[in-house]
């Protein structure tokens, strides 16, 4: 796991969020979570799309999943998800 990549608590909370992925017949689908990884690195940096590191995958892969998922509301859902988490942490009282 790299600086920036998703830890495995955040991973549990984020994963069953994103939709399966079904490879062709010849190639399987890749794992979500590296993908996931590469467009966060990709936001957090702002380089090109081209310019991602190998790592995460083809960068062309990444970036279709990245469009796919904004299409399908994935980005909309973690948003939320994050924002209720935040609402909670909020208004839990402070313990002494």
């Amino acid at each position: 796991m790299a600086h920036g990549d998703l830890s495995d608590a955040e991973w549990l909370l984020i994963g069953k969020l994103l939709p399966a992925e079904r490879g062709r017949k010849s190639r399987p689908a890749q794992d979500n979570r590296q993908y996931l990884n590469g467009m966060l690195h990709v936001l957090r940096v702002g380089c090109p799309w081209r310019h991602m590191q190998e790592r995460y995958g083809k960068w062309n892969s990444v970036y279709v999943r990245f469009r796919r998922w904004a299409a399908q509301g994935v980005w909309d859902a973690l948003l939320a998800l994050s924002s209720r988490a935040e609402k909670r942490q909020i208004m839990q009282p402070s313990l002494p």
